[in-house]
């Protein structure tokens, strides 16, 4: 649509050139923005909302920060110097030319139509003429609407984590008044170095853009070919397909090229080269082209490249300061770091929540350990799980460790189960709280590690380390469990006295609980990514466990639509 614009722009513009007068020349025009300033007063002073540029009797949505920027500056043009674009005018255009890179679209900044507005003021200088003041207005208006949509999508993305998921996600939305912005980025000269700051300045987040970039070009060549569906191949074995196989692990940047067979047979080099594109896709790492493999070597490079794009969105909805030293756990990748100065100094696997019961992403502060826990049955467990247990068996309190307290009153009340009708108890009208006391049979293990959340959610050891041994890891009702939770205390209280290894061993096999507050909170971020770049620079893939990126891929394409769709003009818009 945006194209459509422009070529009906071009035509619409170059018919008004053969009109034009070629007698009036540029050095007998007087007061010039002055002209420009009455014409946008003229077309921004009464504009009511929602308000629409007319182009041509098709029209753009200009931001609500494009009416105040315009009022603020009591209607003086931004980017032009008489009858030219200025320098930053000329540099902002060049940035939203280059939007791609960010997994932004151009075209939803406004650069079909502003490229053919640039044209024609070229054209009117070469013919030493006047332009027309309602193109230099609209083309002043059209560059700081794109300067604030722009500024905006940067800073905060380009749709509202909120609205896309709004359950089980909460960012922290990033405040700016970028109508301030840009008044002070375009009085001192810095509207491009603007922009560039809203930039996230993760490594993270430019390494993957980086490979967006490159798998762009891999798109540009063609792509990858498409593996035909066979027997499972290992080492030693001949197949026609291998000659296929090894020309995508190079485009992959898996097999180094010098290493491929001159012949069809699947040799060590291949497997080896296989083997890391599993790795890189949470698969089982054997080395074997098996039905799972090929599923995953035979998604488009356009469905990576989509990918790439949601997660360099998400990116943008985090905070610019993740902190110094964090705790970031992947959802997808079931996988936990703490990272300190952008470096991670411990990772471990860990299991998340079912689809059912989906562990949330949120951020927030580790602030204490516990030490040899309770586990309190939350409701939903209580009335799906062990409320039908236990009345088929009431000695399955006793066998399983349970017991049953008061909901108030300190110290704590046991409630006998002799006393409860349990014919008539349900959920709702429990007469207190079940929990389960310490030991290796409760199901957060010997500690667990609290971050006070709106979701109730934390992390915690297991009894069930066999579960680890699996390659998607979503086995829990919402909280995250720790394959090592002894190193991950070790780490949080290597600072405080007292806390050496034997105490941590002691504290965790202890019969009583123990709660042990850290001197200095730590960051967590809960986040749902299925790309990023890992430290030693190798592009991973996660599946979509839980459908959140086919939701975020309609979202995007709605508002894209919804941002360069032309409208028909009517008569409330900006003529």
């Amino acid at each position: 649509m945006a194209k459509m614009l422009g070529r009906y722009l071009l035509f619409s513009l170059t018919v008004l050139l053969s009109v034009l007068p070629a007698t009036v020349s540029i050095a007998q025009e007087e007061n010039k923005l002055e002209v420009l300033t009455g014409q946008l007063r003229q077309l921004l002073g009464t504009v009511g909302h929602p308000a629409v540029l007319n182009i041509g009797g098709y029209g753009l949505f200009l931001t609500d920060d494009t009416l105040r920027f315009y009022r603020q500056r009591r209607f003086t043009a931004a980017w032009l110097t008489s009858q030219e674009l200025s320098e930053q005018g000329r540099r902002l255009l060049a940035v939203l030319r280059s939007a791609a890179e960010e997994g932004l679209r151009p075209e939803e900044y406004h650069v079909d139509s502003l490229e053919v507005f640039v044209e024609q003021l070229a054209i009117f200088k070469a013919r030493d003429q006047l332009a027309d003041p309602l193109l230099l207005s609209r083309l002043d208006i059209l560059l700081s609407d794109a300067f604030l949509r722009y500024a905006a999508d940067l800073n905060g993305g380009r749709v509202e984590a909120a609205e896309v998921y709004p359950q089980g996600w909460r960012t922290a939305p990033r405040r700016a008044d970028l109508v301030q912005t840009l008044q002070l980025s375009l009085e001192y000269g810095r509207v491009v170095k603007v922009l560039r700051d809203m930039v996230p300045v993760d490594p993270g987040y430019r390494r993957l853009r980086d490979y967006l970039a490159y798998y762009r070009q891999l798109a540009a060549a063609g792509g990858w070919p498409q593996l035909p569906e066979g027997p499972s191949l290992d080492i030693g074995q001949s197949d026609w397909r291998v000659p296929w196989l090894q020309d995508y692990l190079i485009k992959s940047g898996d097999l180094a090229a010098e290493d491929r067979s001159a012949d069809r047979v699947f040799d060590e080099a291949t497997a080896a080269a296989l083997k890391r594109f599993q790795q890189r896709h949470g698969l089982q790492t054997d080395g074997v082209l098996g039905p799972k493999t090929l599923a995953a070597l035979n998604l488009s490079v356009e469905e990576r490249i989509r990918q790439i794009e949601i997660n360099l969105e998400r990116w943008r909805w985090l905070p610019r300061d993740l902190g110094r030293r964090h705790l970031v756990v992947n959802i997808p990748g079931f996988q936990l770091e703490v990272v300190e100065e952008g470096q991670p100094v411990l990772a471990m696997p860990v299991i998340v929540g079912t689809d059912r019961r989906r562990t949330p992403v949120f951020s927030a502060r580790m602030r204490y350990l516990d030490f040899a826990p309770y586990w309190n049955v939350p409701p939903t467990i209580l009335r799906e799980d062990k409320l039908p247990l236990i009345k088929a068996d009431l000695n399955y309190l006793a066998a399983h460790h349970y017991e049953i307290i008061g909901r108030q009153g300190n110290p704590v009340q046991l409630i006998g189960p002799e006393t409860i009708d349990w014919e008539v108890v349900k959920a709702e009208n429990f007469p207190g709280m079940l929990r389960q006391k310490p030991g290796p049979w409760n199901p957060l293990g010997r500690v667990k590690f609290m971050f006070p959340n709106r979701f109730h959610v934390y992390m915690h050891d297991t009894p069930e380390k066999y579960l680890f041994e699996h390659k998607r890891r979503s086995f829990s009702s919402g909280c995250i469990r720790v394959k090592q939770p002894f190193e991950l205390a070790l780490y949080l209280l290597q600072e405080q006295d007292g806390w050496d290894d034997e105490r941590i061993e002691e504290a965790m096999a202890g019969k009583e609980p123990l709660r042990v507050p850290l001197d200095e909170s730590l960051p967590v971020h809960i986040l749902y990514r299925t790309a990023w770049v890992d430290a030693d620079g190798r592009l991973q893939f996660r599946n979509d466990i839980y459908q959140r990126d086919a939701v975020l891929y309609t979202a995007l394409r709605r508002h894209n639509r919804k941002t360069a769709t032309l409208v028909a003009c009517n008569p409330v818009v900006l003529r």
